[in-house]
């Protein structure tokens, strides 16, 4: 079982990394999971991810304050919007499709916004 929660657990961290980049794709829920399943398979893992540079201290955060830093919320919607707004006016030729991704994009936003904002980031508080 151990190895099976740390092969589900770098599975999990892959989508996440290409989550940063993918504005659909999301990036916390699964950097959640991978630090689940690394607490149940490897300690090593889980202690890594924790003490990584980028992921530790945005795990932590959120696992602690329910909220997010104000940077990562600027840069996640700017590259959402300017996906889908791309996406919209020069890729997607129907209509409703348009509208399907303008009410992701809505719902997305919505879901960003309604946690708390870290304002300091050093300090892991709001």
């Amino acid at each position: 079982m151990k190895i099976i929660c740390i092969i589900v657990g770098t599975v999990s961290l892959a989508l996440g990394i290409i989550g940063i980049f993918v504005p659909l794709l999301p990036t916390t829920p699964f950097l959640l999971l991978t630090a689940a399943l690394y607490f149940r398979g490897s300690p090593r893992l889980y202690q890594w991810l924790l003490n990584h540079k980028y992921f530790g201290t945005y795990i932590r955060n959120f696992r602690e304050n329910k909220a997010i830093p104000l940077r990562a919320k600027v840069i996640s919607l700017l590259l959402m919007w300017g996906t889908m707004l791309y996406c919209i006016f020069f890729l997607i030729p129907l209509t409703w499709i348009k509208v399907l991704l303008l009410l992701v994009a809505a719902g997305v936003t919505w879901h960003i916004l309604s946690f708390k904002t870290l304002r300091n980031d050093s300090k892991g508080s709001e």
